[in-house]
């Protein structure tokens, strides 16, 4: 059997929990998802979520397309230098995202988010060490095999 590589699943996680904390924001943003778990439950009225969340969805979009990019899920022709940084710009964003959830009024926050950005962060970290892939993308299949 073939060991899984931690560079194999660190694009694919990143990928599927960046896009689905897109979701979630989206579903904030349309009022499926209350606001109060959000943001350290520190917002103050609509308009002050309406803005905060469209950052976090372009925020976040934005660093879909760098891991997109990293992994050669899509051809892009984005600096290698540039993308590194911005993985490891993302490094110290979930990083330090972690320590907010911890500190979090909002138990939600704190129990959910908290592992979910350290993994961000540790993934994150995975790809910014890695440099430039070997192949252009990985085929899912290698993951199981």
């Amino acid at each position: 059997m073939n060991k899984i590589s931690i560079k194999l699943i660190a694009p694919y996680g990143l990928c599927t929990i960046l896009g689905g904390i897109v979701v979630f924001h989206v579903l904030v943003i349309i009022g499926v998802v209350p606001s109060d778990i959000v943001w350290g439950g520190k917002l103050k009225d609509t308009s002050q979520m309406l803005v905060f969340e469209s950052l976090s969805v372009f925020i976040n979009t934005v660093m879909l397309a760098v891991v997109a990019s990293h992994a050669g899920f899509v051809k892009w022709r984005i600096p290698r230098k540039l993308v590194r940084f911005a993985l490891w710009a993302m490094f110290i964003i979930f990083l330090l995202n972690s320590i907010g959830n911890l500190l979090s009024e909002n138990e939600t926050e704190k129990m959910v988010f908290t592992p979910l950005t350290i993994l961000l962060a540790f993934f994150s970290l995975i790809l910014a060490l890695s440099g430039t892939p070997k192949s252009p993308s990985v085929d899912p299949a290698e993951l199981v095999n």
